[in-house]
């Protein structure tokens, strides 16, 4: 399986099928149906759909999209990490959650410094943004860590509150964690 990037604790590779059970855990989360919302996923075979659509659609349409975050040492899916483009942002955007018993451990700010840093260096995207719910402060955090800063309030259509929207350019430097090392 091929690897997008690596730290010295994390692999983040493309999804595929087999990590249905993983993306069923971590969709139906409290945090993430709270955050991030309900993408409908109740089944396995929901799930193959949801990655099929989703990421597999977007690897192949874009060259990229969210990937499996995996602990390197055992292989363990403990999240997904990736650049998205949505229809209503102009903006390439970077997503990622994390199943709650690897939440606190640095491992989200570790593979989005990876994952932002692939983003602009190798596939030259001008501008990264991320959208976040109001009051999710912990992933605030992770993108102030990251250098990307608030730039306003945006709705994505259909929606019936606003989210932050976090950018960060050419021209901005990428807060480094120092345990990455990108790989094509």
């Amino acid at each position: 399986m091929s690897t997008i990037c690596e730290t010295r604790r994390l692999v983040v590779r493309p999804l595929t099928a087999d990590d249905s059970g993983f993306i069923w855990e971590l969709l139906n989360d409290d945090d993430c149906l709270t955050f991030i919302g309900d993408r409908g996923v109740r089944t396995l075979e929901d799930a193959v759909r949801y990655i099929a659509n989703g990421p597999l659609e977007m690897y192949e349409r874009l060259g990229f999209g969210l990937w499996c975050v995996e602990l390197k040492a055992t292989h363990t899916p403990i999240g997904i990490c990736g650049l998205l483009k949505r229809d209503w942002l102009d903006d390439v955007d970077l997503g990622y959650a994390l199943l709650p018993e690897f939440r606190g451990r640095g491992y989200a700010r570790e593979a989005a410094t990876a994952v932002l840093t692939y983003g602009i260096d190798t596939l030259a995207l001008a501008r990264v943004a991320a959208i976040v719910s109001k009051g999710n402060v912990k992933s605030e955090a992770v993108l102030a860590g990251l250098g990307m800063q608030f730039r306003q309030l945006v709705r994505a259509p259909g929606a019936t509150a606003d989210v932050q929207l976090f950018a960060i350019g050419i021209g901005e430097r990428v807060k480094h964690t120092p345990v990455w090392d990108a790989r094509s």
